[in-house]
């Protein structure tokens, strides 16, 4: 029923405030899997800022499945690092001090997943993940100017002042941080692909490119199956990342002879895809030698 339902004619979504458009989002598909979340929300979204949010918050919930059904973030950045070395947000008896410098769609987030050094004095840095809640004391969001690529998806900065949280179980970089990077890069692609799936059935594209990008969405449902630490994980998502960008040039021909509306957005926000491209292009390299796949 659901690969029916995502790959047939279907009516978009309206652009709203990010947090109504998610909202109409799951009355719209109900209570699905985080990767199918993200596929439909694709589907439906009338911009790839859109489906990049759908993307985004599948990751969270393939994160975090306890996640509550609103709008969050994941709030990881500093100074431009996300190494925990690099960071000086604490977590004190579950109250949380410092900043965060770029969160996605903070803004409209309900509920802020936050990684916080906790170690003792002298000791190795080490994560935990805690929850806070926006509007919560101590909890303030700092607006920051809107980016080229996607301005329909803000950016915020987070300031902690001992506010008070909730804290996950697990080690907050093995656990979280670190699988985040590849869960998010898995179900971003996803939903940009069923953007663009949807975008060529309404535009009358070549079957054969509407097959070949069915055929990537089915390669990311396998995908989420398996685990986001393993090395052959990282291969098989880097194959995936291969396949679509070799439909780059027939993607490029097909919104060339179609709607000029279609073609702005596309031209406007395709990289969004390359902001990760070379952290992934680091983990697929170690995971090619750790399964001595690696060139000689």
């Amino acid at each position: 029923m659901f690969w029916s339902t995502l790959l047939s004619p279907a009516e978009r979504l309206p652009a709203l405030p990010l947090e109504d458009w998610f909202a109409a989002l799951q009355l719209r598909t109900g209570e699905v899997a985080p990767l199918e979340l993200a596929m439909l929300g694709g589907r439906l979204a009338a911009t790839p800022g859109l489906a990049f949010l759908a993307g985004y918050q599948g990751a969270l919930r393939a994160l975090w499945p306890s996640a509550p059904a609103s709008l969050g973030a994941l709030c990881v950045t500093e100074n431009r690092s996300t190494r925990p070395a690099d960071m000086q947000t604490r977590l004190t008896d579950l109250q949380l001090s410092g900043r965060k410098d770029f969160v996605t769609a903070a803004e409209a987030a309900d509920w802020l997943l936050v990684a916080a050094r906790d170690e003792a004095s002298g000791a190795s840095p080490h994560l935990s993940l805690c929850v806070v809640y926006s509007g919560a004391p101590g909890v303030r969001i700092e607006p920051l100017p809107s980016l080229p690529l996607m301005p329909d998806i803000g950016h915020a900065r987070l300031h902690l002042e001992q506010a008070t949280c909730e804290l996950l179980a697990g080690d907050g970089w093995d656990a979280y941080v670190k699988p985040f990077r590849s869960i998010e890069d898995l179900h971003v692609l996803a939903a940009v692909t069923a953007w663009l799936y949807g975008v060529g059935l309404d535009s009358g594209w070549p079957q054969g490119l509407l097959l070949r990008l069915s055929s990537l969405l089915a390669g990311c449902a396998e995908q989420a199956r398996q685990c986001p630490r393993a090395a052959a994980s990282h291969v098989l998502l880097g194959g995936l990342f291969a396949q679509f960008d070799g439909l780059q040039t027939e993607l490029a021909a097909a919104f060339a002879a179609g709607p000029a509306d279609w073609v702005a957005l596309w031209q406007r926000d395709h990289n969004l895809l390359n902001i990760a491209a070379g952290a992934r292009a680091k983990r697929l390299d170690k995971a090619l030698q750790a399964l001595q796949l690696a060139a000689h």
